[in-house]
């Protein structure tokens, strides 16, 4: 650990975590291929590199639960199928008037995916780790703006693209590091299977 997020723990600060599904290369060079043409349009896209979705947000974990987050994170992973996904459909927060954010939504195996976000937001609570209250709505944020916008022509340009499918088989426990630079950094601390004992109850 960094001496300042040593100091940062210490001071009871904790560690910027979160749990999601990184889409594999393919899926991500495909949207990549489909926005390309759209980014000298003024909006501030996100890297590729760090695009994901994600499932819970911690914005403080001690630095004594991680262990356990991690075993109860192993488990709650275990008991939840692997599933099939697909990028499709706009949308944005708050409000199209508004829009400070803009997304793209998922098609495919989402009750398993919400189950699996139920599953490992109460895995992160009981570990110690508090989860951002925010309902979960799946969804892969591009864009997040300086200022908001009337988002209207920009949905119907999201609600155009249709990705290929992808089969998801493990989630990632993910640390942000602030400060390093204009944006942030992010480390897979590390990956969980799914679907180990998915026989389970939910």
């Amino acid at each position: 650990m960094r001496i300042e997020e040593r100091a940062l723990t210490m001071a009871g600060m904790g560690q910027r975590m979160f749990i999601a599904i990184t889409p594999p290369i393919e899926v991500i060079e495909d949207l990549s291929e489909f926005l390309e043409p759209r980014r000298e349009q003024g909006l501030p896209f996100i890297d590729p590199a760090q695009w994901h979705v994600t499932l819970a947000f911690m914005s403080e974990v001690p630095e004594y639960a991680v262990d356990e987050l991690e075993e109860r994170l192993t488990d709650a992973a275990a008991r939840r199928n692997p599933m099939t996904l697909r990028f499709h459909g706009g949308g944005c927060f708050p409000d199209p008037t508004r829009a400070k954010v803009l997304w793209l939504g998922l098609t495919g195996d989402t009750e398993e995916l919400s189950r699996l976000a139920i599953n490992v937001r109460a895995a992160a609570t009981t570990a110690g780790a508090p989860v951002d209250g925010k309902a979960f709505v799946p969804h892969l944020t591009l864009s997040r703006l300086h200022h908001p916008i009337e988002a209207t022509r920009w949905l119907r340009i999201l609600d155009s693209y249709d990705g290929p499918t992808w089969r998801v088989e493990h989630i990632d426990l993910i640390a942000s590091h602030l400060h390093e630079g204009r944006r942030p950094r992010y480390e897979v601390v590390n990956s969980f299977d799914l679907g180990e004992h998915a026989s389970y109850p939910a």
